[in-house]
């Protein structure tokens, strides 16, 4: 009879973003998470088209093999802003969402005027 060894295993919540918990730094990880969400959108714009590679490579200004590509998700050969380009040439509105991120502390900002308000205050 062969003896079992019992194990501990450490699980750790994942975050929103799968390439960080795989160990991408920051901004390596956003970028490939743009990347991947705009890849996911433009193949199921393709699957939902109805058309052949060839027409909608045609439609998207690229190649059919660079197409191909695209749909077998080689993320390493597009950058962001040939996927963007392409989204917006099959009819995508696409956006971008920033916030600061909760755990960072950002600068004070005072309205212009306040400033120049407290300055005149300082001489007087």
């Amino acid at each position: 009879m062969t003896e079992l060894k019992k194990t501990e295993l450490m699980i750790k919540k994942g975050s929103a973003n799968i390439f960080e918990d795989l160990g991408f730094g920051a901004q390596e990880s956003q970028n490939l998470l743009l990347r991947s969400q705009t890849m996911i959108a433009l193949a199921q714009w393709f699957d939902d088209s109805g058309l052949t590679q060839s027409e909608a490579a045609k439609k998207l200004g690229i190649t059919q093999p660079r197409l191909n590509q695209m749909l077998k998700g080689k993320m390493d050969i597009f950058s962001l802003d040939a996927l963007v380009n392409m989204a917006t040439s099959a009819g995508m509105r696409v956006g971008l969402n920033i916030r600061p991120v909760t755990s960072v502390k950002a600068r004070s900002t005072t309205p212009y005027k306040s400033q120049v308000a407290a300055k005149r205050r300082e001489r007087a």
